[in-house]
């Protein structure tokens, strides 16, 4: 896309931000900006009752291997939670696990991607909140200002947001694993692993955050992509053998030549970061994808869902 073609685009979005900021901006309280969740009712059931007793039970049937150490990092995936909310609940019981264990962060970094538009760099979602059916999210705007403090590619603006769901799909099983926790969503505009300089410089960010506050990243993104049944269980289990041994150049391969994530820089930039805190190794904590549990799909279209945690071996943040 050129630099022309680009500005054009994000002047596009940023004009319709504007047009529907009553939709956008959910509304006001004592002056704080609450934003609606776009997927409830979508990607997500839309009634508080329905929303609670799903992602409940996809905690609660979770039974994930032991993870040693304290989880810094983890892969969650984000299609409709009818496919892929099982496997996420995975990673969520791990970390729910962690927090009862006495190890609760002290804010959650989402990282998502967007699936319409190409921008440089990552936007944050400025605002004091999100809401879901579960009810409000609390954005750490103080926590997302200190990140775009530490690199100028982190930036805020909502608009970039609109409509994408890799992200927010994560923010109610965040909700429910680990209530009250504050959350920093974000979303990536590039997608060519060839070009590491964002991820780098995020990951980099993300490491010095961690220094003054106990911070988890989450990465969105599901897995392979195609008709073919086999071809979706062969390459994903190549990719989650390169995330096992946190092998970024593998992992690159993987989604230049296999299309083996569609989150690829959220998923490189945790490599990155669970590296930086001292993570030898990834741990899968499940792996599905819709053809084991729709067999009909298996023809037409089958998409790969992972869960995946990276730890340290330091039980305690401080």
């Amino acid at each position: 896309m050129t630099a022309g073609l680009l500005g054009a685009t994000l002047g596009a979005v940023c004009s319709q931000e504007e047009k529907h900021s009553s939709d956008e901006v959910a509304k006001e309280k004592s002056g704080a900006v609450v934003h609606k969740a776009r997927g409830s009712g979508r990607w997500f059931p839309g009634s508080r009752k329905q929303l609670e007793a799903d992602v409940k039970r996809y905690i609660e049937e979770a039974k994930p291997p032991k993870v040693d150490g304290r989880i810094v990092a983890t892969i969650a995936p984000h299609a409709g939670y009818r496919f892929s909310g099982p496997v996420a609940g995975y990673t969520f019981r791990a970390l729910a696990d962690q927090a009862a264990a006495g190890n609760k962060p002290d804010v959650v970094v989402i990282l998502g991607f967007s699936h319409s538009i190409a921008f440089p760099g990552v936007s944050l979602m400025e605002g004091d909140g999100i809401e879901t059916p579960l009810g409000v999210a609390a954005l750490d705007s103080e926590t997302g200002r200190k990140l775009t403090n530490l690199s100028s590619r982190l930036f805020f603006k909502y608009a970039l947001h609109r409509d994408e769901h890799s992200a927010e799909n994560e923010i109610p099983f965040v909700q429910a694993a680990l209530p009250g926790v504050k959350i920093v969503v974000g979303v990536f505009g590039e997608h060519d692993p060839r070009n590491l300089e964002t991820v780098t410089e995020l990951a980099k960010a993300l490491n010095e955050l961690a220094k003054t506050r106990n911070v988890l990243v989450v990465a969105s993104t599901d897995m392979r992509h195609n008709a073919d049944y086999d071809l979706v269980a062969k390459t994903d289990a190549v990719t989650l053998k390169a995330i096992e041994a946190m092998d970024e150049q593998a992992m690159v391969k993987q989604g230049v030549e296999a299309d083996g994530v569609c989150g690829i820089m959220p998923v490189l930039t945790v490599m990155r970061f669970a590296a930086l805190q001292g993570c030898k190794k990834a741990v899968t904590l499940r792996y599905r994808n819709s053809g084991d549990d729709y067999p009909e799909s298996r023809g037409n279209w089958v998409v790969g869902y992972g869960a995946v945690a990276f730890a340290v071996e330091k039980q305690a943040w401080r």
